[in-house]
């Protein structure tokens, strides 16, 4: 095992719960919520597993950004060094953290709200939003892992 074995581990960990995450809800949980819950009840089961995997969420970003870091400055002793795959692999993870900061901090809490209040219809609208949002982060992932694991410069 070399000192790059362990932050490599963990990025490729980090990367697996986030990405692998937003696939399992965006296809497999969404569908199958779909068929199987009324709108009120989605809306809950939506605000309790936010909650729960947007800890997670965090906990990847801070494991990405240190391992990467890390990485960046052990193999290549900083960014300016860095091969083209792994800058756009840097510029793909800054738009994948501020869509999900964006959905965190903004969409998240108006879900919240209107599932408390039990307004459906604003919280349908949110989840909608929140939905695309997801989308978007789950295709720029699937380009980043495309990125890291072929190594090609887009």
């Amino acid at each position: 095992m070399t000192a790059f074995s362990l932050p490599y581990s963990l990025h490729v960990l980090a990367a697996l719960v986030w990405v692998g995450g937003m696939f399992f809800a965006w296809l497999i949980l969404r569908p199958a919520a779909v068929s199987a819950l009324q709108g009120p009840e989605r809306l809950r089961l939506w605000v309790e597993v936010f909650q729960r995997f947007f800890g997670w969420v965090w906990v990847a970003i801070a494991a990405l950004a240190i391992s990467g870091v890390g990485m960046l400055h052990m193999r290549f002793g900083g960014f300016d060094a860095a091969p083209r795959y792994v800058q756009v692999m840097m510029g793909g993870s800054i738009v994948m953290i501020a869509l999900f900061i964006r959905v965190n901090t903004l969409l998240f809490p108006e879900l919240r709200k209107a599932v408390q209040a039990q307004d459906w219809p604003a919280g349908a609208l949110v989840l909608g939003k929140i939905r695309r949002l997801v989308g978007i982060n789950l295709l720029v992932g699937i380009a980043v892992v495309l990125v890291a694991t072929t190594r090609l410069a887009i």
